[in-house]
């Protein structure tokens, strides 16, 4: 779990993995649907998103396998952690995803994040899975940078 702080909307957390395991073809920002102290946990970054997936039901759009863990200072009322959550995208966005869904790719959550109104928000991409060689390339091409990055803060 990758938590950032940004400074115009808040709390960022990121799924690191995925940029590694797909190739992002587009990108989509969705409301969640929450419940009872779900936000609360969320403010708090106890959030997982590493093992979540997308997938239609009913031509309705839900995130699976999303773990928010229970507030602590929650009483009876408090959420299930790994609930299944509605997502809210507009009709067109959701005819998008469906027909490109069925040419065989994926719908993966990127980041979720807090927006300038305190909503929640999750950031989710129509992804392809990357190949082995693609994964070593990815690697390869990180690797080169880093050390480029390493040889320009020396000289200075």
């Amino acid at each position: 779990m990758n938590v950032k702080k940004n400074k115009t909307t808040g709390l960022v957390i990121r799924n690191k993995q995925a940029s590694f395991e797909y190739t992002f073809i587009d990108k989509f920002i969705a409301g969640i649907v929450l419940t009872g102290t779900e936000i609360k946990s969320i403010r708090k970054a106890k959030v997982s998103l590493q093992e979540a997936y997308c997938y239609f039901k009913s031509g309705e759009l839900w995130i699976k396998s999303m773990h928010i863990a229970q507030y602590e200072q929650g009483n009876i009322y408090n959420h299930v952690e790994n609930r299944e959550r509605k997502l809210l995208l507009t009709r067109k966005e959701l005819n998008k995803l469906i027909k490109n869904q069925e040419k065989g790719l994926t719908i993966i959550p990127i980041q979720l994040f807090i927006d300038e109104n305190n909503r929640a928000k999750l950031q989710i991409a129509l992804a392809k899975g990357k190949k082995l060689y693609d994964k070593r390339q990815h690697i390869k091409e990180r690797d080169v940078q880093r050390d480029m990055e390493r040889h320009q803060t020396a000289k200075f």
